[in-house]
């Protein structure tokens, strides 16, 4: 039933999975189910929902990834950044976040599913030091895009992005962006399974004369 879901989702997007991936996908799902019993990693309880919800709806992001690492702060249990380090095998992936048992969720997910491009950090975002500039910091669970700066700024440089997905339209959070910081994208997202509008905002900091 789950990979019937996911195939059929995914056949309404432009997304190249290759078989294996998907398997991959379906495999996130049913321990995300196994581990949320114990865990309570996510409010949604029904695994047919979860395809949508959370795994379609990470996936949609991916097109408009950069090359180079990337960090998905807040993470949770690994959402969006498991299902895009799955059908992105070549890009390197931190999931952030500040919670042990979504942390060990995520480690031993990788372990089982052998997902080799994710490193798992236990973190609160503020107080993680990369080595070097991220080319990219997403989020799908900051409550605004001016938390996310004020929280993530650090994380990346000039030629860095921050990548954050909303529901509607966030037309005031973008009208009060700091002069430092501009708009470079808005990406409508079309999510199979989801009513509600979805958007990904690109933000970078500003060119600086």
């Amino acid at each position: 039933m789950l990979r019937e879901r996911l195939d059929e989702l995914l056949a309404q997007t432009s997304l190249v999975v290759t078989d294996h991936q998907r398997e991959q996908l379906v495999k996130l799902v049913q321990a995300l189910d196994k581990w949320n019993k114990a865990y309570n990693l996510t409010s949604v309880r029904d695994p047919l929902e979860m395809v949508a919800k959370h795994i379609v709806d990470s996936l949609v992001v991916s097109p408009y990834l950069p090359q180079g690492s990337l960090i998905d702060v807040g993470t949770g249990p690994g959402l969006p950044g498991l299902p895009l380090a799955i059908i992105n095998p070549d890009k390197p992936f931190v999931l952030l976040d500040s919670l042990g048992k979504r942390i060990r969720f995520i480690r031993q997910t990788c372990h089982e599913l052998g997902i080799k491009n994710v490193t798992a950090v236990q973190s609160r975002v503020e107080e993680h030091q990369p080595e070097q500039p991220y080319a990219a910091v997403l989020s799908r669970a900051f409550a605004s895009i001016q938390d996310m700066l004020d929280w993530c700024g650090h994380l990346t440089d000039a030629n860095g992005a921050f990548l954050a997905m909303k529901g509607q339209y966030p037309e005031e959070e973008l009208n009060a962006l700091p002069k430092n910081v501009q708009v470079r994208a808005v990406y409508p997202l079309e999510v199979p399974g989801l009513d509600g509008q979805r958007h990904l905002i690109a933000l970078g900091y500003a060119d600086t004369v």
